[in-house]
């Protein structure tokens, strides 16, 4: 028959460790996994965000938004076929 110090030893000897669980190694993979997959697509996609300023209704390309009117303002976000043109988009009320 063990005695009590004895045991007590036994017990800390077969007592798991207290590590990370294979659930939760799992769990953060697929997240990372998804994460790469989304910043992919989102990479890929964002070519797609410039847009041509004709392609905007109303937008023109000119030197300077002043030189188009005053109902017009710059938009940044579309390209005009000469660099140093902006696009300018009429403002809308």
């Amino acid at each position: 028959m063990l005695k009590n110090n004895e045991l007590q030893k036994t017990m800390i000897v077969n007592k798991k460790g207290q590590g990370i669980s294979i659930n939760v190694i799992i769990i953060a993979a697929i997240a990372l996994l998804v994460l790469v997959i989304l910043s992919v697509l989102l990479i890929r996609s964002g070519g797609d965000l410039v847009v041509e300023c004709n392609d905007i209704n109303g937008g023109i390309c000119a030197n300077s938004c002043s030189d188009v009117g005053t109902l017009y303002t710059k938009y940044s976000v579309a390209k005009c076929e000469l660099q140093e043109q902006v696009c300018c988009i009429p403002i809308q009320k």
